[in-house]
């Protein structure tokens, strides 16, 4: 599942520097989530990093983009070249 950011973001800048995969950038108007590249941080730690940091709660599962554990540990793997058990 990838993570989305919704419109309650206050742009802290406290999830961006976080990301192990560099999936969250600046949108136009508040951070926003590639769900092309965020693995809810399956592969580097056992939660999310963003949503640790974040002071207010904005970030959330996208229900337009569901993957299963094993999906996002082989979109980890594509991203990186490698696979964590």
């Amino acid at each position: 599942m990838a993570l989305l950011i919704d419109d309650t973001c206050i742009n802290c800048d406290m999830c961006e520097p976080e990301c192990p995969n560099q999936a969250i950038s600046m949108g136009e108007e508040i951070y926003f989530i590639d769900p092309e590249r965020c693995t809810e941080c399956v592969g580097h730690y056992d939660k999310p990093t963003c949503v640790s940091v974040c002071p207010i709660d904005c970030i959330e599962v996208d229900p337009q983009r569901l993957e299963s554990h094993d999906e996002l540990l082989l979109k980890y793997a594509r991203l990186t070249g490698k696979l964590k058990d």
